[in-house]
């Protein structure tokens, strides 16, 4: 088999438009893209040609004779994805939508967020000459979770800035940073100043657990806690007790499984990382020996990824023990279910850190009086009803001993002023990302939090297609005034400024970079250059 996607994946579908023999699947406009885990290479059709390996950002495919021992399982999940759908009626390659021109008038347009939904936005507008496209964000740092919410230990996947680096170099992009929406500027300016505006703002806050003693210290967000390790400015000063000997982490998606790697990880590893300093100073003074995963469901219904299950079979230095195993569900029921019963199957060796992956359990109560002590869990049922297998807690009950609880079951978008904004799915109403004509959504915001960072891709497209058609039909609204000149923003060559400051630290210890992670320390890196400020 020549070439493999391994665990970094991020499905942008760059690697579709660069293979010449539509190996690679599945495809933008195929049944599953935007929905699966991860590409395929179809080792039947694949001809060894490498041109998908310069097209993805983030190095995920290798010839099959260079895969180490952990990306090994990866050979496999490609053959047999092709086993199960081999693809017979394969739609033509994917093709980069007709260009439109628009310089006769010249087409203005405000982003709103520069996370991956945000400039891969900016991307497909500024595919069309005659467009200018300025992108904004609270903080004074762009690429959302790429910069803040993948993990330190995965580094291949925080490739995809170079990316979002060549999106930035495109004529007519500009940033306008450390701007916030609602307090700098409004709705109403940025529709009055630019032809559109399309918000890519994703989803801010945590699902909550909803059950006694969740306000207490030391029961915490796993996304917060995520930001906080990644050097977030908001979060960077926040503290978290790990005196103890366990935490659980409630919930088992890839989320889980990040914090979970992260404090049972030997310190010395994360220093060669980009993880924040103030994070690291507090993991080495851990105490923290084990982390309960807690998921209600059975091991086959787990949220995690099988990629991100791999990474977690492939670590050194730590045992992962598996809990909670229904006797009707055989080993080889699912890849995922097989990964995990070989994970079961292996010797513990004595004084490691233990990451548990414990199944068919619900949290019921957090314990403690003035902090956490420890979280009350039960033994969960799996019915089945209507054709949905639900889990229902039963009676059967224990207290495990905790500092630390970090609820990580989701995350759920907040209103946007001036917008509409749907309660229940946490999303802004819209027809194919159109709010209405001038105002448009990309990203979380539209579909809610769903899809990985190469969903974003073929969202963004969808959005801009109907952005397009309203110019071209007439129904976008001139500019009233050129955009307001803000001071205090940060533009392109302030945040260039920033990431050289970055990885010029980050140089001298032998690390991808030494984040800033205070406001202040971030917008003096800014003014470090002479047009660091406003201009792009």
């Amino acid at each position: 088999m020549p070439y493999v996607v391994t665990r970094s994946c991020c499905a942008d579908a760059s690697c579709v438009l660069a293979c010449p023999v539509n190996c690679i699947h599945p495809a933008p406009g195929e049944p599953g893209f935007g929905q699966t885990e991860m590409l395929y290479v179809d080792p039947r059709t694949c001809v060894d040609c490498g041109a998908c390996t310069t097209a993805c950002p983030v190095d995920a495919l290798k010839p099959h004779t260079r895969l180490t021992e952990a990306e090994l399982p990866f050979l496999e999940l490609n053959r047999a994805y092709y086993a199960s759908d081999p693809h017979p009626d394969r739609t033509p390659m994917a093709l980069v939508p007709p260009q439109r021109r628009v310089e006769a008038r010249g087409l203005r347009v405000a982003v709103v967020g520069a996370g991956p939904a945000g400039l891969f936005a900016a991307d497909e507008l500024l595919r069309h000459p005659g467009v200018s496209v300025t992108v904004h964000d609270r903080l004074p740092t762009p690429y959302g979770l790429a910069r803040a919410g993948v993990a330190p230990d995965h580094q291949d996947t925080k490739r995809v800035a170079g990316l979002f680096r060549a999106i930035e170099d495109q004529p007519g992009f500009t940033y306008r940073l450390d701007t916030e929406i609602g307090r700098d500027l409004h709705h109403e300016d940025l529709v009055r100043d630019h032809h559109a505006v399309v918000y890519a703002v994703g989803a801010a806050r945590d699902r909550r657990l909803g059950i006694e003693g969740e306000e207490l210290p030391g029961s915490a967000s796993a996304t917060d806690f995520v930001a906080w390790y990644n050097g977030h400015p908001d979060h960077s000063a926040t503290t978290y007790p790990l005196d103890g000997e366990r935490a659980v982490v409630v919930g088992n998606g890839n989320v889980a499984l990040d914090v979970a790697r992260v404090l049972t990880a030997d310190p010395q590893t994360l220093a060669h990382t980009d993880i924040s300093d103030r994070a690291l100073a507090a993991l080495r003074a851990s105490r923290v020996r084990e982390v309960v995963v807690l998921g209600r469901r059975g091991p086959a219904q787990a949220a995690f990824t099988l990629p991100e299950l791999l990474a977690v079979a492939a670590l050194d230095g730590i045992d992962v023990v598996v809990e909670g195993w229904p006797a009707d569900v055989p080993a080889d029921a699912t890849p995922k279910t097989k990964v995990l019963a070989e994970l079961a199957a292996r010797p513990r060796v004595p004084g490691r850190r233990r990451m548990v992956l414990r199944f068919l359990t619900t949290p019921t109560r957090i314990v403690g009086d003035d902090r956490v002590t420890g979280l009350t869990v039960a033994r969960t049922e799996l019915r089945t009803e209507a054709g949905t297998v639900r889990a229902v807690p039963t009676q059967d009950t224990e207290t495990l001993g905790a500092s630390l609880v970090l609820r990580a079951i989701g995350y759920r978008a907040e209103p946007v002023p001036g917008l509409p904004f749907d309660g229940t799915t946490g999303t802004v109403p819209h027809e194919r990302g159109r709010v209405e004509p001038g105002v448009y959504v990309a990203g979380w915001i539209k579909r809610g939090p769903t899809g990985f960072i190469g969903t974003n891709k073929s969202c963004a497209e969808e959005t801009v297609a109907g952005l397009l058609d309203d110019w071209e039909a007439g129904r976008l609204t001139a500019p009233a005034a050129a955009p307001s000149d803000l001071g205090d923003a940060v533009g392109l060559d302030g945040w260039r400024a920033i990431d050289e400051a970055e990885r010029a630290a980050g140089r001298l210890q032998g690390r991808p970079r030494v984040k800033l992670v205070d406001r202040e320390a971030l917008r003096a890196a800014a003014r470090t250059s002479a047009l660091g400020r406003t201009t792009g």
